[in-house]
């Protein structure tokens, strides 16, 4: 998923619901079809808990956005951390691709973020974020992503769409990408090394269907096109990659 998608319309909760409520909890069950690693030409479906818990617009827990704090905030923007956790990669996913090329293990990862909304009358979205995955991958990613609310939104169906441009640090990209002598003698692939700068770019789509005034239907659709290294990269098997989510939540 495009990195906006995990927040999405949450900036404006404030900006158009002033005396939004202490608490808000969405709580739900989610099914996902994305590809089995980056780059990869295989599709995996996996299933999970949906949980958004947010306090005052203060701290929240969330399944995408991990956990966080906003520490600058008001009604056109939020600036704050949060600790996600990035799943890596095995090798078994794919023995025909990935074999010799090791595991890139589990790792936490650390999350600066900044969203701004330009204005009621022009609902705009603007999101930055870095993220620094300590251990597994190693490196540093970004996104500048943009989006609004789509012509046929309403109070019980929102829908948002943007693009989002991902950059990314030589290291993070050599160690999902590159290939060095020892992972090349091993895996027949050749030495690849990969360069830091622009990996994607990519849109995507959400949508809300209130079903009832506390369960809701989500809908996320997303499309990447890796660019640079990731794109050349001769562990990508396919530089297009694409993903969808369907989750049904109860809303506190």
């Amino acid at each position: 998923m495009q990195e906006w998608q995990y927040s999405g319309g949450i900036i404006l909760a404030r900006l158009f619901e002033p005396n939004e409520p202490e608490w808000r909890v969405i709580l739900g069950t989610a099914a996902e079809a994305q590809p089995v690693y980056a780059g990869a030409h295989a599709y995996r479906v996996q299933g999970g808990p949906v949980i958004n818990i947010d306090y005052k617009d203060v701290a929240f827990i969330s399944t995408g956005d991990g956990i966080g704090y906003n520490f600058l905030r008001g009604d056109h923007y939020r600036v704050g951390a949060a600790i996600a956790f990035d799943l890596g990669r095995r090798e078994r996913d794919d023995y025909t691709n990935l074999r010799g090329m090791g595991d890139i293990s589990p790792a936490p990862v650390a999350k600066l973020f900044a969203t701004y909304v330009l204005s009621k009358k022009f609902p705009l979205i603007v999101r930055v974020d870095a993220r620094q995955i300590v251990g597994g991958a190693n490196g540093t990613v970004g996104d500048v992503g943009i989006y609004l609310p789509l012509p046929g939104s309403s109070r019980r169906f929102v829908m948002f769409a943007g693009p989002s441009i991902t950059l990314a640090t030589h290291r993070y990209l050599q160690s999902e990408f590159g290939v060095t002598p020892a992972q090349s003698q091993a895996s027949g692939h050749p030495v690849f090394d990969a360069h830091a700068g622009m990996a994607a770019v990519g849109v995507g789509f959400s949508a809300t269907r209130f079903l009832t005034e506390h369960w809701l239907l989500n809908t996320d659709l997303a499309i990447s096109k890796f660019k640079g290294s990731p794109d050349v990269s001769p562990i990508t098997e396919t530089s297009t990659q694409r993903a969808i989510a369907l989750s049904i939540n109860y809303q506190w």
